[in-house]
């Protein structure tokens, strides 16, 4: 009776232990890499002073990491003769940028604790970074990721919102991932920061003329040509009153029919989530918290713990 009480005990101390490796925290790192914070900061800080948009560009590889089977570094891999990685996926090829600041924290991280700190832990932290550099709100970042070994270009081509998508597609999208309409909604006013090439708003700026602000069409026009292959890559801000600065101005436009892609204006068109976009536009506040509240939320996204995966050494290739 004894060994089987002394058996039901470990049983427990077991799944207590197993339950809580699967567990992220925000102090996964105190003690194994106390200067985490601060080194990857640092170089964040100073690619967004070489070029603003890059803080944008750093936030949304965090997204389209946790998109594709959880937040797992997965997007990082590059392609070899025998791997087929993340980047060439459509939502990714020649849109995806930053990789090279991602490769510069590593290897800032690598100088000041070698072999610990993942690069799906590294992104998460990077996406706070961005967003608080440019006047965004601070939070703690839940930590204890590691990096696949694995990736699927075609998980990112189906599992990324596109910028034509509508409502429906939008809202399905995010809840494939566990996230809610509202976290969609507060999630997508990263658009706040950043900017967007004409090959994804041009069929908005010549088609949607009843639900788009005729001068803010005009204005893009000029330089996003209606002939496709012609200014493709011409850019043009998200968020045309603060394009590099964190606030609600994004939801403020899109009240205003200035949202630039389909899928912007698609939050508010007569649709199920117009009140929440108003609510935003009104209240910065509310905004900002619910937008924690799901960047945390997106964060736990199937993350790999405890045995699973690897600390990757390198950001582009598996140990």
């Amino acid at each position: 009776m004894a060994c089987f009480k002394s058996a039901i005990v470990l049983f427990f101390l077991v799944s207590i232990v197993g339950s809580s490796s699967a567990q992220l925290t925000t102090g996964f790192y105190s003690k194994s890499c106390p200067k985490l914070y601060e080194t990857v900061k640092s170089v964040v800080n100073s690619a967004i002073q070489k070029e603003t948009r890059m803080g944008a560009s750093l936030l949304r590889l965090f997204f389209h990491d946790c998109f594709v089977n959880g937040c797992d570094g997965s997007l990082f891999l590059d392609d070899t003769s025998t791997f087929t990685g993340e980047k060439r996926a459509q939502p990714n090829f020649n849109s995806a940028r930053g990789f090279e600041v991602i490769d510069n924290i590593k290897s800032a991280v690598e100088k000041v604790c070698p072999g610990v700190v993942s690069c799906a832990d590294i992104l998460a932290v990077t996406a706070r970074d961005s967003v608080v550099i440019l006047g965004g709100p601070n939070w703690d970042v839940k930590l204890g990721r590691r990096d696949a070994r694995t990736a699927s270009q075609g998980a990112a081509n189906n599992s990324i919102p596109t910028p034509t998508s509508n409502l429906n597609r939008l809202i399905s999208s995010f809840s494939a991932v566990g996230l809610s309409t509202k976290d969609m909604v507060a999630l997508s006013g990263a658009h706040t920061i950043g900017q967007a090439r004409c090959t994804s708003f041009r069929g908005r700026i010549y088609n949607e003329t009843k639900n788009m602000d005729a001068s803010l069409a005009r204005t893009r026009q000029n330089n996003c040509p209606r002939a496709s292959g012609s200014g493709d890559n011409n850019l043009a801000p998200l968020d045309l009153q603060t394009p590099t600065h964190f606030d609600n101005h994004y939801f403020i436009n899109l009240v205003n029919k200035k949202g630039l892609l389909h899928s912007d204006q698609q939050l508010f068109n007569g649709g199920s989530v117009d009140s929440i976009v108003k609510s935003y536009s009104n209240n910065p506040s509310s905004f900002i918290s619910d937008f924690v509240t799901a960047m945390i939320k997106m964060g736990d996204i199937r993350p790999l713990t405890g045995s699973n995966g690897e600390i990757r050494k390198n950001c582009r290739r598996i140990n």
